[in-house]
């Protein structure tokens, strides 16, 4: 392990079970481990989705995130409607638990019912070794609301967090401990890779198309060749596949944006999903990259996020930065698809944001050595011309193909938003 990974940190990687189906069952007076409840809008008929189901269903095969009609019509159970004010009170209620034990900065809520903890610097406070203390909050979790968690204990981020989501449900407290002697043995082992935190089934078929098939293959992958294919993001695959997360808790905790950005988003007037999404998304793409182009500027961090069905509840938001800034749409379209193939996990969509931070002032062109510059000058001269002519006849003008279908909401968006500059 280089220098940076010598100074092991203890971190805490707890999640909720069942969450929304469990807090149903505190409501009631129920025990999530022996009722057949399932959390569903009834109303959408037998093809809504299954937001959460009990322990006990789960015991017999039923699936969260699944349809009704997939549940065999040979299991009794209760449905109960989505109720995400109860869910959002009762994850505070948890988060408390957690601010018993650490301070702010050293607690990251990555979603409604999952946290990270560094414990760190409170071990010698409390007495107590990272296991006993992980023991300890799980049993206050439950003392004090009524749900049960299952934690994962790991030197960094990373392995604490693929620590709960692979072993810990093994064991009766629910509590897995993983260090760096584990990659080879454990992590390394992992296969489909959509098992592996930060891995969607979409990026899953990206690498298994160069062969990668486990964790194992991605980490002994050359990894210069996966940032070819991936760029920033390739190096962080192979980062993770090796057990490497510098992350710091306290830097989450206190990450805040730190200059002005260009940002699109809508909501959508259907449910949206992996194949006819990205139509939307290269849309605002282009959008984003005309403002840029329009203010002279142009930005290193490029950002997408995803909010998911209201039924549902939840989305992501992450973001990736450039070797070097950019206005072009090619290059931010390419990086938007990437983290929508390693984070989407097949929920409909209702929600999309593209974003394009860290802006700089466009004095002159960022030569790339890796692209051929006549090409480089060709594609700023074809934007610059597109840009001429919706600038004079209107935005809608001139538009892509793509733009021509069903599924496509800029025609639309021009018109409320000014279709016509001339």
């Amino acid at each position: 392990m280089n220098n940076e990974m010598e100074k092991e940190r203890h971190i805490l990687s707890i999640d909720l079970k069942s969450f929304f189906a469990s807090c149903e069952c505190v409501a009631r007076n129920l025990n999530p481990f022996e009722v057949p409840l399932v959390v569903a809008n009834e109303k959408q008929g037998n093809g809504a989705i299954t937001l959460a189901v009990t322990p006990y269903l789960k015991k017999q095969g039923v699936k969260s995130r699944g349809r009704l009609y997939e549940i065999p019509k040979n299991i009794k159970y209760i449905i109960v409607p989505p109720r995400m004010s109860l869910y959002i009170k009762k994850s505070e209620e948890v988060i408390a638990v957690y601010l018993d034990y650490v301070a702010k900065e050293d607690l990251h809520v990555y979603s409604i019912d999952e946290c990270f903890l560094d414990v760190t610097d409170y071990l010698k406070l409390y007495k107590k070794t990272d296991y006993e203390l992980a023991q300890e909050i799980l049993e206050e979790i439950t003392k004090r609301t009524g749900l049960t968690a299952n934690a994962g204990i790991g030197p960094n981020i990373l392995l604490a967090k693929v620590a709960m989501d692979l072993e810990a449900k093994l064991y009766k407290d629910g509590i897995a401990k993983w260090s760096y002697d584990d990659v080879k043995n454990k992590l390394w082992k992992v296969k489909p890779l959509c098992k592996m935190w930060g891995i969607g089934p979409r990026m899953e078929k990206r690498l298994n198309a160069l062969g990668i098939e486990s964790v194992g293959d991605l980490a002994r992958y050359d990894k210069l060749k996966l940032k070819d294919k991936f760029g920033v993001m390739g190096l962080e695959l192979w980062e993770h596949a090796n057990g490497i997360d510098l992350s710091r808790i306290s830097d989450l905790a206190k990450a805040k944006p730190l200059d002005k950005s260009y940002s699109n988003s809508q909501v959508l007037f259907k449910d949206y999903n992996g194949n006819n999404v990205k139509i939307i998304i290269s849309e605002m793409v282009d959008v984003v990259c005309k403002r840029l182009r329009d203010n002279n500027k142009q930005g290193l961090v490029i950002g997408l996020a995803i909010g998911y069905s209201k039924s549902i509840g939840g989305g992501f938001y992450h973001v990736m930065k450039l070797d070097n800034p950019t206005d072009s749409n090619k290059d931010i379209l390419k990086v938007c698809l990437l983290l929508f193939d390693r984070y989407y996990t097949n929920m409909p969509i209702r929600k999309v944001g593209v974003s394009v931070g860290r802006l700089t002032d466009k004095d002159s062109m960022q030569l790339n050595l890796f692209e051929d510059f006549e090409e480089m000058q060709d594609r700023e001269k074809k934007d610059k011309i597109i840009d001429e002519i919706t600038g004079k006849f209107g935005k809608n003008s001139l538009l892509k193909a793509s733009s021509l279908l069903e599924d496509s909401t800029i025609k639309e968006r021009n018109k409320k938003i000014g279709g016509h500059s001339a």
